[in-house]
């Protein structure tokens, strides 16, 4: 399993940025697919996480009614759409994958990991 992420930038405060995260080597469709984000000094923060079969989805607090993650198995993509960034939500983003149709939303909880693509919003 190859996980690929991309999509991060640098943009202003109330923006908005599209992350992809590309999967290969796998039917996307038997696995759980997280996003994270860490900055330096902390440890992973999980962002968004969905399901298998994308019926079920979770936010953390912090992003909600912002973030929206989506999958299409097909293309083994999946997408966070972030909306109405704030500077807080710098940080480097990560997609990560578990082969369970059931979602987790700790870091530990996964085992494999696409590099990391760095987010950056301006106040």
């Amino acid at each position: 399993v190859q996980l690929q992420a991309s999509g991060g930038g640098l943009v202003q405060s109330g923006g908005s940025l599209r992350l992809s995260c590309i999967a290969s080597g796998v039917t996307l469709g038997d696995y759980a697919i997280g996003w994270f984000r860490q900055v330096p000094g902390k440890s992973r923060e999980g962002v968004s996480c969905t399901s298998a079969s994308d019926s079920s989805v979770w936010y953390t607090d912090s992003v909600k009614g912002r973030f929206s993650v989506s999958r299409d198995n097909a293309k083994k993509t999946v997408y966070l759409q972030m909306n109405s960034l704030k500077p807080e939500d710098t940080a480097v983003y990560y997609c990560a994958a578990r082969p369970s149709t059931v979602i987790r939303t700790k870091a530990d909880d996964y085992n494999t990991w696409g590099q990391g693509t760095l987010v950056t919003v301006s106040s």
